[in-house]
């Protein structure tokens, strides 16, 4: 504690004062540098802001792309092994259309028999792709784009006991 005197306390300089420092503040340049800077940063978030909004709309698109597609599995499922449904598809599969929430979707439908025991296949390869239409989303109009259309792919066997049953 300090002792009461009457001495007049002495004021403390001022840091830069004290160390010859000269405390003008930011120049000109400095200013527009970090304008600058401030301004790329901004662009920066404003853009990764954008993109997120935009893939947004695209996850609700490619969401119903998806349901379009387990439902027409669901639909190939469901009938008999041997139905003339399931039967063997060219290579460019059968095209359909469907509407599903306003929107137009084309559907793909490929089959492709294997492991044919005897003239009959007892394995068929179900391929479903499908593609929104009349889109202004990119990734459904885009050839490149992983995103391009939704497939499904999924293998659906007979009952029948294959050859190999009595080893």
């Amino acid at each position: 504690m300090r002792k009461n005197s009457n001495k007049p306390m002495r004021r403390a300089r001022n840091y830069s004062q004290a160390n010859g420092v000269s405390a003008q503040g930011f120049t000109l340049i400095e200013t527009v540098i970090a304008m600058l800077v401030m301004t790329v940063v901004g662009l920066g978030v404003a853009s990764a802001f954008f993109y997120a909004a935009s893939n947004t709309g695209n996850a609700a698109d490619r969401e119903m792309a998806i349901a379009v597609a387990q439902q027409r599995l669901e639909q190939l499922r469901s009938v008999a092994f041997t139905d003339a449904t399931l039967n063997a598809t060219s290579a460019s599969g059968v095209a359909t259309s469907v509407t599903r929430a306003g929107r137009a979707y084309s559907i793909t439908t490929i089959i492709t028999d294997a492991n044919v025991i005897s003239g009959a296949a007892t394995l068929k390869t179900l391929t479903i792709k499908v593609v929104p239409q009349a889109s202004s989303q990119a990734w459904t109009t885009s050839t490149t784009s992983p995103f391009g259309s939704v497939t499904l792919v999924t293998e659906r066997s007979s009952q029948i006991l294959g050859p190999n049953r009595s080893l």
